[in-house]
């Protein structure tokens, strides 16, 4: 699952985690249980972590629940409601944030529509709009709760977590009307695992099970699922790069949802995988029939070019504010931060901008469509006799190798050709890291993996020197002090030559690997 944070390049400036202002945060970690009517709530007494219990005034909730047709938010593990009544009245969209955890989004009830045909926020169904496409959203179940709330305070006062004691009654849109109790343990701010523990034991001792789901809503719709008879449960692909691409396709969607909370590192990371499933499809030739989807490979490429332009404008922008920092103060001459570090931040949000105008279109939609029916459909047969996994390895391989043996022609050459030669190798190693990847070469992958690191560093180094280039010239038109331009530049291409002097190397270990299959 990916893991990200709030932007931010080192200095003050952190965007909101949010595409509105109207939307608020949060993260709650919590533990379901199953209970029978005559279960007695359990005693927290003795426990060093609670020094007072308070019982809150009975709450009663109201909520509906809002998924596409096809159920596609559950079967993310997400859930999207409309609740009335108690304390957090609004629409809550809860995503997965890791073990017993959840990322919980909240907007106001308010100019959602009419009671009776309530409208989804914009600003909750664009965050999930990589999941949900053009699909409408529409009310699936509708939960009511008579809740208990007994708030557990530590010594020092402040709220260790919150016991809830729920009486549910749940139906499914068309289905019967369920009943059922269950507790919740929610902890409070800075409560470390090991207090949850504690008082997840407390629960246990008192009668209460571990839930056999993880939300309300999964419990009814699990119950209400019509029995199917003589038909196979939809498995997971076991072709090796078909499942490569459904994990990096899921890996894929949930970047999204990064990028367009703004957070940092999010559009570098969607790049990649937009790129590494490209990769795969073009290298897999005993998996997928591509001929007949060839305008797949090309959104790719385009998915990532539109990407590119933030990324690129945010490694400068990190990159520029990191050697400046280092740099003695004396040595720093002119605004050389406000045109390198801020002129990218610009750039940047302009290219996000433009990206998430990519990411809401219907190009985009049946981009992702089209990637679910690739993975779906059977592998394509090679007629040779060898496995995907023969032929998918060997021909990255020599794509490396040709890709090298150009680069050490092109190296008596001009400069640029020398440059581009190397960035083609760099491509080709990616290509190959991948593709060792999914079929479970390691070593191969890793050894490839070097190649690239190595030759990333030098193509940034080299779209630095150019971008340095341009910003003294401008620099200079303008009466400024260009020498701190000099210097940056002089360090892009120590760090270019370190790269070059390393790759033969770096070339040679891969040989080896592939040769040791």
């Amino acid at each position: 699952m990916a893991r990200y944070g709030p932007r931010n390049h080192g200095r003050d400036r952190v965007t909101m985690a949010a595409n509105s202002p109207e939307t608020s945060r949060h993260t709650e970690t919590e533990r379901k249980f199953e209970v029978v009517e005559a279960t007695v709530s359990p005693s927290f007494d003795g426990l060093s972590a609670v020094g007072r219990v308070q019982r809150l005034t009975s709450q009663s909730l109201d909520a509906v629940y809002f998924d596409t047709p096809g159920r596609d938010l559950a079967r993310h593990r997400i859930t999207l409601r409309r609740r009335t009544g108690g304390t957090d009245a609004g629409w809550h969209l809860k995503l997965p944030a890791g073990a017993d955890s959840r990322t919980e989004v909240h907007a106001p009830l308010s100019d959602d529509g009419d009671a009776a045909h309530p409208t989804v926020p914009e600003s909750l169904r664009d965050i999930v709009l990589a999941i949900v496409r053009d699909r409408p959203l529409a009310p699936v179940a509708r939960i009511s709760t008579l809740r208990n709330v007994d708030v557990l305070y530590g010594p020092d006062g402040s709220a260790v977590a919150e016991f809830c004691d729920d009486q549910v009654t749940a139906s499914a849109v068309g289905g019967d009307e369920q009943h059922w109790r269950e507790w919740e343990l929610e902890l409070g701010p800075g409560t470390g695992s090991e207090v949850f523990d504690r008082l997840t034991n407390r629960l246990l001792d008192a009668g209460a099970r571990p839930a056999g789901h993880g939300s309300k809503l999964a419990r009814v719709l699990e119950s209400s699922a019509p029995e199917v008879e003589d038909t196979e449960a939809v498995a997971a692909p076991t072709d090796p790069a078909r499942r490569a691409v459904a994990v990096h396709l899921e890996e894929l969607i949930e970047w999204d949802r990064a990028v367009r909370a703004d957070a940092w590192d999010s559009v570098h990371q969607m790049r990649v995988t937009t790129r590494k499933i490209r990769s795969l499809l073009q290298s897999s030739e005993g998996s997928f029939d591509i001929a007949d989807h060839e305008w797949v490979l090309d959104e790719l490429r385009e998915l990532a070019a539109v990407l590119g332009v933030a990324r690129d404008a945010e490694v400068l922008a990190e990159r520029y504010q990191r050697a400046i920092d280092k740099l003695p103060e004396a040595n720093v001459r002119g605004p050389v931060r406000e045109r390198l570090v801020d002129g990218a931040e610009k750039r940047y949000q302009t290219g996000w901008k433009r990206s998430l105008t990519a990411m809401r279109s219907q190009r985009y939609f049946r981009l992702l469509d089209a990637l679910e029916e690739l993975i779906a459909t059977e592998p394509v047969a090679s007629g040779r006799g060898e496995t995907p996994a023969e032929l998918t390895i060997d021909s990255a391989y020599k794509r490396v190798r040709k890709a090298a043996k150009a680069a050490r022609a092109a190296a008596a050459d001009a400069k640029t050709e020398s440059d581009e030669a190397l960035h083609r190798i760099r491509k080709r190693a990616k290509q190959l890291r991948y593709t060792a990847a999914a079929i479970g070469e390691n070593k191969v992958a890793e050894r490839a993996k070097v190649i690239q690191s190595l030759l990333g560093d030098h193509q940034d180094s080299v779209v630095s020197r150019a971008h340095l280039s341009r910003q003294a010239q401008v620099a200079h038109a303008a009466g400024e002090d260009t020498f701190t331009y000099g210097l940056l530049y002089q360090q892009e291409d120590d760090l270019a030559l370190r790269c070059e002097e390393q790759i033969e190397d770096a070339l040679r270990q891969l040989d080896k690997s592939v040769g040791r299959r």
